[in-house]
């Protein structure tokens, strides 16, 4: 076990002989402790030294155990505060690098939230801003404390603590918050409005990572003994910072060579450069520039320009340019120089204009993609505009005064290259690794519940997900021992297919298919439902055809804070609609809800023959009350006794319409059903 990290300070007993009393790094001035549960603190010392924690007028004492370690359980607390919490060991005063840090100030007594799993979770404030911007702009409170987990991997084994962060404890405002979980901050709002005390935000998320990063090895090595093995392929420090090195130096040889290739990097930029033998495209037909002549997407740099005419009134404005999504990495001009710099695919371009830049008459931007793999394309259904005025980083509402980019650009094609080479060395995405480097350290911080929101990197192989997340629930509660609470954000809808240069607009899929992503969803709700402490924020209504982070994240917070509630504070509270019985006979299908639900046509219900081809059919469906009757096609499979039934089995089950009276949506299902 590794036994570093952790914040040391340093005690000279009066023997003149130098002591060590460490904390963890999640004990610091400002940070919240949970009500009404024992407060573990703990550290490391040496072995057989006295340690004295003060705290709300009363001290405790223990001895380091002989590997150093030791632990108080402070009393429950009601919530409040701020407290004062001291640390002395051999009751000498406590130093640290010089410097007095015997005491963590500013301590609040609430409810604290570990929210953790992979991008949806690490989407910030900044992301979303343009949907939240009043709110975002006129909240500040400085009862709700956040804490971002820094990322960090170990491919040995478990860690002592964590990695120095930035975000430690600050207090909820937007300066605080604007790199912060956007799930994280709402929740931490809405929690506090709903209850009126402290809140502790604990993010701890890696966008990408599957879910088997975040298990132990104990939990893989019996099921699964060949993801621990994988691992301990990776556990040679050498190879990795070799390899890494590698990749680094290959990838700035590639971009050296792009950029000695391509002609336009002097000459396409400017504002004067006679684009007129340009050929005219659709930015939606990718055949028509993102191609190379072989007939694979164009690896390399491609450009693109469109020229803007501005009025008196905007010229010389300030401004900022909406350029949606692009794939993959963009530097984006106007008039000559360098507005915006995106490096990957999934943040909007958002791209503000300096005063003076715009000039009256005839503007020119130009955008430079770059591609290190797949088909250069624009992403369908977002913004592409220019907005003046100062609501113009809005974007729910649009701002009210706005130019519309042409969907037409010229083209020419940059420089073609081969791909880069990379040697894929992403530890994070390795079983074992985060659980090790990143969670093992957070216990036994005392926590009221944990939110789950991962699975889009585990869709291309939904089978395991539902043992996955059963493990991953029991080792974290076995880690805290305690039976925390889960709520676990099922997958929103989305259509990846545009992500390979799909024609745009994207259709959507009308037909039964076999989705990846409804798999996982369903391995999601059978894991949770048959867990007692765990609940499911449903949001197939909140995603985006074209994005994978949907913004719509107070929404998703909404919806969490709503399972809490009935997991810890009243559990009549009512989700999501969930099929509680079934019943099949005189060629209908009859399922009974938990709830009533709004009624009349229902759509996206499928019906197979479950013990005969399992080739499924579309089936009209109606809801009235708790009732929702699936009328048969005449003569459907007469000899079958056990039909299959699926429910928004699609990655983007836009037409899904089942909902509570509240509203709020049904989850995907497929249930065999005995007729």
């Amino acid at each position: 076990m590794k036994k570093i990290l952790f914040l040391c300070i340093a005690l000279l007993s009066a023997a003149s002989i130098e002591a060590k009393v460490c904390l963890p790094r999640l004990f610091q001035s400002g940070m919240v402790l949970q009500r009404g549960k024992p407060i573990p603190v703990w550290g490391k010392a040496d072995a057989g030294e006295t340690v004295t924690i003060v705290f709300n007028k009363k001290q405790y004492t223990t001895v380091a155990a002989a590997d150093g370690s030791w632990r108080i359980d402070l009393p429950k607390m009601k919530a409040g505060g701020p407290y004062v919490l001291e640390v002395r060991g051999e009751g000498q005063e406590v130093r640290g690098e010089g410097q007095e840090v015997s005491k963590i100030t500013d301590i609040l007594i609430g409810d604290v939230w570990l929210c953790s799993g992979q991008s949806n979770i690490d989407v910030t404030i900044e992301r979303v801003y343009p949907q939240y911007v009043q709110e975002i702009d006129n909240y500040e409170n400085p009862q709700i404390r956040l804490f971002r987990v820094q990322n960090e991997t170990d491919t040995h084994g478990v860690r002592d603590d964590i990695r120095p962060t930035s975000i430690n404890w600050k207090p909820l405002n937007k300066q605080n918050a604007w790199l912060f979980s956007a799930v994280g901050y709402f929740l931490g709002k809405r929690m506090f409005e709903k209850h009126n005390v402290p809140q502790g935000i604990i993010v701890n998320s890696w966008g990408g990572t599957p879910i088997e990063a975040w298990i132990s090895t104990d939990s893989l090595k019996h099921d699964y003994p060949m993801l621990v093995e994988k691992t301990r392929l990776y556990d040679n420090p050498g190879f990795i910072k070799a390899q890494q090195q590698a990749n680094q130096l290959a990838d700035q040889r590639w971009n050296a060579l792009l950029n000695e290739k391509d002609p336009g990097v002097s000459e396409y930029t400017t504002r004067g450069y006679d684009d007129s033998d340009w050929k005219e495209v659709s930015q939606w037909n990718h055949q028509d520039w993102a191609y190379s002549p072989s007939g694979r997407g164009h690896i390399g740099s491609i450009w693109l320009r469109q020229h803007l005419n501005v009025d008196k009134a905007h010229a010389g404005q300030p401004a900022r340019l909406l350029l949606g999504t692009l794939f993959d990495q963009d530097v984006t001009y106007l008039n000559g120089q360098e507005i915006g710099h995106t490096y990957y695919q999934y943040p909007p371009r958002r791209y503000d204009i300096p005063e003076g830049l715009l000039r009256e008459g005839d503007n020119v931007i130009v955008v430079r993609f770059i591609n290190k793999y797949g088909v250069a394309h624009f992403i369908p259904e977002k913004p592409y505009l220019m907005a003046f005025g100062d609501d113009r980083c809005s974007q729910n509402p649009m701002p009210a005064d706005v130019i519309r980019l042409s969907e037409t650009w010229k083209y020419h094609a940059g420089a073609e290259m081969p791909p880069c080479p990379n040697g894929d060395v992403s530890l994070q995405n390795l079983p074992t690794t985060l659980y090790n480097a990143v969670l093992h350290p957070l216990a036994p911080y005392a926590l009221n519940g944990v939110v789950w929101y991962q699975g889009e990197s585990n869709t291309g192989n939904p089978k395991p997900y539902a043992d996955y997340l059963r493990k991953l629930m029991g080792d974290w509660r076995s880690l805290w021992q305690e039976e925390l609470p889960f709520v676990v954000v099922q997958l929103a809808n989305y259509d990846g297919r545009q992500q390979t240069g799909f024609p745009s607009p994207i259709t959507p899929q009308t037909t039964p298919v076999n989705s990846g992503w409804a798999q996982l969803r369903e391995a999601q709700r059978r894991a949770v439902k048959a867990d007692p402490r765990a609940e499911m924020a449903v949001i197939n209504d909140l995603g985006e055809t074209v994005d994978i982070h949907p913004l719509r994240k107070k929404e998703v917070a909404e919806r969490i804070g709503l399972c809490f509630d009935r997991l810890i504070y009243n559990n009549k509270v009512e989700l999501s609609p969930e099929v509680i019985s079934a019943e099949a006979n005189d060629g209908k299908i009859i399922l009974t809800l938990d709830q009533p639900v709004l009624e009349g046509e229902m759509h996206e219900f499928e019906v197979a023959a479950y013990d005969g081809d399992r080739v499924f059919q579309n089936v009209t469906a109606s809801a009235v009350g708790k009732r929702i009757t699936l009328t048969l096609p005449e003569g459907f499979h007469p000899m079958s006794t056990v039909y299959a039934v699926r429910y928004a089995w699609k990655d983007n089950s836009v037409t899904a319409d089942v909902r509570s009276l509240s509203g709020l949506p049904m989850s995907s299902f497929e249930l065999r059903i005995k007729k």
